[in-house]
């Protein structure tokens, strides 16, 4: 919380873990202004704007073997931090660490495949959405699972704080769910045959398998069609005006098609295209 804030009261949260899934649930606020976070002003005064960003999600976010980061998301946050005449500091966060990493003034603005739910929304603000996702179900070419039912007493592997991870809690119980902090660590795990199976952004399971001809996305799509946004923190009304402008800029200009032609299509195979994954208003 800057110093310019005028809390009055500050926001209750809980955080409750039931099962796999995380909730989050706002007990009580009151404020007599709702700017929380850094603003516009205060972030092009420091020259610095702070993003987390995975650093072990290939091609959103990854950290390459010079040390250089690349990915979609990467190519985002050099656009944001341009676009603001400042510097870019990343911050590498895992999928659970999202939010407390916003919240806390961590970071002023989180892209990290960061997919819309109600529950983040009770506790951080989004931006405009800059790309589309279903969750997918990769395994073994030869056991592969096409159908939920096939997952009944098998090993699932997933994600902590995603939004697969919450789809199993609730709406199919009978997996036994294997959870893991980072993606290095779920993808190191179906290798090794811990697991009969792995959920996550079908989008990124598409990317992978492509790398890994042994497997396969059998389950191409699970509940409702999902949107990546840039994830600000709670009531900071400068920073999320400035970035929905941003993104409708970066539409217009196709930024978001050449992103994808850039740093995604050379991981995915035929099955995926740029209109599968890119939101062009």
């Amino acid at each position: 919380m800057n110093k310019k804030s005028k809390w009055t009261l500050l926001v209750a949260v809980t955080v409750v873990t039931v099962g796999a899934g995380v909730n989050y649930r706002i007990l009580s606020a009151k404020a007599d202004t709702n700017q929380s976070g850094r603003t516009v002003k205060e972030i092009k005064k420091s020259g610095e704007i702070k993003i987390a960003v995975f650093g072990d999600l290939k091609p959103y976010g990854w950290v390459d073997k010079n040390g250089k980061r690349q990915g979609y998301d990467i190519e985002l946050a050099k656009k944001v931090a341009k676009d603001l005449g400042v510097k870019v500091k990343y911050v590498q966060v895992n999928a659970n660490a999202r939010v407390d990493a916003l919240n806390s003034g961590k970071v002023d603005l989180a892209l990290a495949n960061f997919t819309v739910t109600p529950e983040r929304k009770k506790v951080i603000d989004f931006a405009k959405p800059y790309m589309k996702v279903s969750i997918g179900v990769a395994s073994k070419k030869s056991k592969l699972i096409t159908k939920v039912d096939q997952l009944h007493g098998k090993k699932l592997i997933v994600n902590k704080g995603t939004t697969a991870e919450t789809y199993f809690t609730k709406n199919y119980t009978k997996a036994s769910l294997l959870k893991f902090d980072s993606k290095t660590q779920q993808f190191a795990a179906l290798k090794d045959g811990r697991a009969d199976a792995i959920t996550d952004d079908n989008s990124y399971l598409f990317a992978w398998v492509k790398s890994h001809p042994d497997y396969k996305v059998g389950i191409k799509k699970l509940g409702e069609q999902s949107y990546i946004s840039p994830g600000v923190q709670k009531g900071n009304k400068s920073l999320l005006k400035w970035t929905d402008k941003e993104i409708n800029k970066l539409n217009k200009n196709q930024f978001f098609t050449k992103d994808y032609d850039k740093t995604l299509a050379p991981y995915f195979g035929k099955d995926v295209k740029s209109s599968d994954i890119t939101i062009n208003n």
